[in-house]
């Protein structure tokens, strides 16, 4: 508003007589008096009229051509040079008529012969003034106007006359470049709007320049920027064209630009987000393929090798479903973190999907190359997470397939690595496998098992079988465990070990471990209503089951649907699920005795569990894995550690039961070490319902001896 308030000063209302005091020129101001009324100024000479035109407020020039120091066509030259736009009306004599009507040629508004005052003459010069002197102050009003509209936009205008000089900024343009208009008037353009090339720092062509050599618009490159003159860098984008006259002619250049810095760096993040996974801020799946593919080129235009490792966390929803996802999404950034740390700069890591991560190694020497880059990151991802107040081990399964030994393409490679990773999980998990072509077929096997084990629940293929549990002193049936079954409607009869990893891995365990639940429970409560004696039956959990917030809840609730006697009711929990998260593990068992059901802990002597710490669980047995019973007595180690359970279950006031007793040297061990009960195929092998129905019935509680 100052510039505009200092502008209204200044607006141009006044005639400016270059002359002197001569009697023409008083008569032609005495005539104008009463029809122009202008504020006349005088300058006796040329040199005082040029120095009076550098300052504003005037309107109109009265100019005679005889002055001290300067006379005929060149005054009017000098003058009109200096006035710019100003209208000028000479004052001559009868002797330089010629003069006159030739400054009228070169641009005088009118000429005045000071022997030849008449009425006429001197109402024409009065309306050429008057006409001009509002023409002027419309013309001021306009631009004062237009300076308004221009000040009040964002974007910023910058004007330039011919030679490039700086005309007028609008107070945008004075705020990006640091310029205020007064002290860039007049200065090259280059000066106030520094504009340079973001990625070189090179200073643009002028581009005002280009516009008016050119007689056209025109805009910037991308990735310009805007240095102000205290230094601040913006990006911006600017369009520039030149500026004409009323007769066409180019007088100038406009220039246009705006801040995009906000609207660029929002670009960037987007264009980022198109790549990388939200999550982690690892490159995503089609970032991957694109490195992997100029991995590729990089190979085979040096005769170098490439890979891919796909990379796959272990129970990783197991994390998700007992901890929860806040839980899991802090370990895949840990895990992101790890896998960055263990490649390479000039490798690339990024995340598949869920738990999957793909690591492409490019330049290698050779295969064996790609084999160590994988062991030293399966041995990165090894080491426990601490997520919060969670101690975590959870390890991965890699996959690992090389350019150009096992594929020539990225789509390729990137299959068969993930082939190489599921024959990792099948071998066991925690390992790496490298691709071989046999595997193609058993990966695809593995794959439609997948698809068949999500639809089994539905096609009610699954069934349940159950094993009795024999007292060691007594050998009489003391329970059951229920052991589920698939048949598949092709496959026929599918081993558990095949199909259970997949369901832990794919999350189907809930829903199929919730089914054998209501099965056991239903099935029970069939044996009773039916005549038979109470048996209790055992039923596997997993950690997912065990770890879901509602588990209590849904024991309660299918006991009561299904009319089961809590009692009656074993749950087998594995020493992991219990380890875990030992904490909430206590309010959990100890809410689940307040229901009634019995609680085992399972696969015992494969963890991490202690004395001190299964003192804190309210258990009612304990189970010794079969992997170790398998081997006694003939290997020392595995039976230690069998009496070191046994011994643990004594301590613990526990009944301790062995699973997997496949031989009477196995029976007979366990027995005189004190072990309270057994299952096994030596005793009996897991039989349909129908015959274990049949076994109570048939009052067969003893078990013979092979």
């Amino acid at each position: 508003m100052a510039n505009r308030t200092r502008r209204r000063d200044h607006i141009p209302d006044g005639l400016l007589l270059i002359g002197g005091d001569s009697v023409e020129a008083t008569t032609v101001l005495d005539a104008l008096a009463g029809k122009y009324q202008p504020r006349v100024e005088r300058a006796l000479s040329l040199a005082q009229g040029l120095t009076r035109l550098t300052r504003p407020g005037v309107s109109s020039i009265l100019l005679m051509l005889r002055l001290p120091d300067s006379c005929g066509i060149e005054t009017f030259d000098t003058i009109a040079a200096a006035a710019g736009p100003i209208p000028i009306v000479v004052l001559c004599g009868v002797d330089e008529e010629r003069t006159g009507r030739l400054a009228v040629e070169r641009g005088a508004d009118d000429f005045l012969l000071a022997d030849h005052f008449d009425r006429y003459s001197l109402t024409r010069a009065a309306a050429s003034l008057r006409e001009h002197w509002f023409s002027g102050r419309a013309r001021f009003d306009e631009q004062e106007r237009a300076e308004i509209t221009l000040d009040s936009i964002g974007d910023a205008v910058v004007c330039t006359d011919l030679s490039g000089s700086v005309t007028y900024l609008n107070e945008t343009a004075e705020a990006m470049t640091g310029w205020l208009r007064a002290d860039a008037a007049g200065r090259p353009l280059q000066d106030v709007c520094n504009i340079v090339d973001g990625s070189t720092g090179q200073r643009s062509p002028n581009r005002a320049e280009l516009a008016v050599q050119r007689n056209t618009a025109l805009t910037l490159t991308e990735n310009c920027v805007l240095v102000r003159r205290d230094g601040h860098e913006s990006a911006i984008e600017d369009s520039t064209a030149p500026i004409h006259d009323h007769t066409g002619r180019t007088t100038g250049a406009v220039i246009v630009f705006r801040d995009v810095s906000a609207a660029r760096q929002v670009s960037q993040q987007l264009a980022h987000l198109a790549q990388h996974d939200a999550l982690t801020d690892l490159p995503n799946r089609l970032l991957v393929k694109d490195r992997l593919q100029r991995a590729i080129s990089l190979a085979r235009r040096h005769a170098r090798r490439a890979a891919a490792l796909f990379v796959d966390l272990d129970r990783f929803k197991q994390v998700n479903d007992s901890l929860g996802h806040c839980v899991g999404d802090q370990l895949l950034k840990e895990v992101a973190a790890r896998l960055t740390c263990a490649v390479r700069e000039s490798d690339t890591v990024g995340r598949q999907s869920g738990d999957e991560f793909v690591i492409v190694l490019s330049d290698l020497e050779s295969a064996a190359a790609a084999g160590t880059a994988g062991a030293k990151v399966l041995a990165a991802l090894t080491a426990p997470y601490q997520v919060g107040i969670h101690n975590l081990r959870v390890p991965a399964s890699i996959g690992i397939s090389v350019y150009p030994d096992d594929a020539g393409d990225a789509d390729t490679l990137l299959g068969r690595a993930d082939t190489a990773m599921y024959f990792a999980k099948e071998n066991g998990r925690n390992n790496i496998q490298c691709f071989r072509p046999e595997m193609v077929g058993r990966a695809a096997d593995g794959r439609f098992l997948e698809t068949s084990l999500r639809g089994a629940l539905e096609r009610r293929e699954f069934a349940l079988c159950y094993q009795p549990k024999i007292d060691l002193a007594t050998k009489a049936v003391v329970g059951a465990e229920a052991l589920l079954r698939w048949r598949h409607p092709q496959r026929g009869w599918i081993s558990p070990a095949q199909f259970i990893p997949i369901a832990e891995d794919t999350g189907l365990i809930r829903p199929i471990g919730l089914w054998v639940l209501r099965e056991a429970c239903r099935q029970s409560r069939e044996w009773l209503d039916a005549g038979l004696p109470a048996m209790p039956i055992a039923v596997k959990v997993s950690v997912i089951e065990f770890r879901s917030p509602d588990f209590a809840e849904t024991i309660r609730d299918t006991l009561r649907v299904t009319e089961m006697d809590p009692p009656q009711l074993e749950l087998e929990l594995t020493e992991s699920a219990l380890m875990t998260h030992a904490e909430s593990t206590v309010a959990l068992l100890h809410a689940l005795k307040i229901v009634g059901v019995g609680l085992t802990v399972n696969n015992l002597g494969t963890g991490y569990s202690s004395l001190s710490h299964l003192r804190q669980f309210p258990i009612d047995r304990l189970k010794v894995d079969r992997s170790f019973v398998r081997e006694i007595p003939w290997k020392a180690d595995s039976a230690a550690v069998v009496r070191a359970v046994i011994n643990m279950g004594a301590s613990l006031n526990t009944r301790v039961i062995a699973e997997g007793v496949e031989t009477r040297e196995q029976a007979e061990f366990l027995t005189e070490e004190g072990c309270a009960e057994a299952q096994g195929d030596y005793f009996r092998h897991p039989m349909q319902a129908k015959h274990f129905g049949a076994l109570l019935g048939a009052g067969i509680w003893r078990v013979p001896v092979h």
